[in-house]
């Protein structure tokens, strides 16, 4: 594993990263053509899946128009509690491509998913008393992304029978990244088309999803080569990759991207963008670094202390021993029966919703 990630961090110039991209726009027109099957694309908004769209995008807007036979979706799931600077350059963005699409004669169509309301992040702490997620009960994602978009996918197939799943995911995000992708592959692309490109990008199946095959057309890029393409290339959509560059670095703690100059120096890649509640990091880095770099987002600091508020562990003491039934769990340790606590109280539960409504009209103020 050392040495395929070695592998991946191979240096290539902008000359060499451009003639791939010459052979990569290639495989992703031959692959499209190849059939009938609807291609997905996954879209949050960030780095890799702006890379992976637009060359999709450029890829399809090169082809005769009688050979855009098939529709290409756009999904992104709004989880309701994401990083409002975030969600709102995503619906931005969504608005623009839906524009933009149009303009340009291409099958491409923009899709903003939402979880139902009775899986919604509020409804389940405050309504249900689901205590904060932890790595031990992960009970948020689910319920705010998976389900709302393998609702849309499996629709998809419904109608068409297949469907082919083009995402961002990159191996050298993580070796377990990398192990996860090796471990599903179904053969190469090149293979399948017989070509001569000499990529190594492959086809995988997915683990979730019957009759859905996987595309990363980025799988084998390194982060300073996202960066690379991104500044060097007009979205197509109209939306600025500088704008986009400039909110990773805004989300770095030093307010800093340095130039890559090699495998040794960070990169504006480190940034994550997520739920602003989440509770299953020991810190949001990123709001952090927003709210101390830019003063115009000074006013994001009230939801960080209710993200800050919510991240109490242990948490006994916040916790009822009922479930949400009523029924009582006892469970016995060193021969003596004990309350086994379940959901949040309901005076805490007032508690978050009223600190959530004052300190949203401060934050909106």
């Amino acid at each position: 594993m050392a040495q395929a990630q070695k592998s991946l961090l191979a240096s290539r110039n902008v000359t060499e990263l451009f003639a791939l991209i010459d052979k990569l726009i290639q495989e992703i027109q031959a692959l499209y053509c190849l059939d009938a099957v609807p291609w997905v694309v996954g879209y949050s908004g960030g780095k890799d899946s702006t890379v992976t769209l637009q060359l999709i995008w450029n890829a399809l807007a090169a082809l005769p128009q009688k050979q855009r036979t098939k529709k290409v979706y756009v999904i992104t799931t709004d989880t309701l509690v994401e990083n409002p600077i975030v969600s709102f350059w995503v619906s931005k963005s969504l608005e623009q491509m839906k524009l933009a699409a149009e303009e340009q004669n291409l099958p491409i169509e923009p899709h903003l998913l939402a979880p139902d309301v009775k899986n919604t992040f509020w409804v389940n702490l405050m309504g249900k008393g689901y205590p904060a997620p932890r790595h031990g009960f992960r009970w948020c994602t689910e319920r705010l992304k998976i389900h709302p978009t393998n609702h849309f996918i499996r629709n998809v197939i419904r109608v068409s029978g297949e469907v082919v799943l083009v995402l961002g995911t990159r191996k050298a995000e993580s070796s377990n990244r990398a192990a996860t992708m090796a471990k599903y592959e179904i053969g190469e692309v090149s293979e399948l088309l017989q070509s001569d490109s000499n990529l190594s990008n492959s086809l995988r199946y997915s683990d979730t999803l019957p009759n859905a095959v996987i595309y990363s057309p980025i799988q084998e890029w390194r982060d300073d080569e996202v960066w690379m393409y991104l500044m060097q290339c007009q979205n197509p959509w109209g939306q600025s990759n500088q704008d986009l560059f400039n909110m990773y670095r805004g989300a770095t703690e030093d307010n800093e991207c340095p130039l890559v100059v090699d495998t040794s120096t960070p990169s504006c890649g480190d940034s994550r963008f997520g739920c602003w509640v989440c509770t299953l990091v020991n810190k949001d880095k990123s709001m952090e670094a927003m709210i101390q770099n830019d003063e115009d987002k000074e006013w994001l600091q009230p939801l960080l202390d209710i993200r800050n508020e919510l991240d109490v562990h242990p948490d006994r003491h916040r916790r009822d021993f009922r479930r949400l039934r009523g029924k009582v769990q006892l469970f016995e340790r060193e021969r003596k029966r004990r309350k086994n606590y379940s959901k949040y109280s309901w005076s805490l539960c007032k508690k978050v919703a009223g600190d959530l409504a004052d300190k949203s009209i401060k934050s909106t103020s």
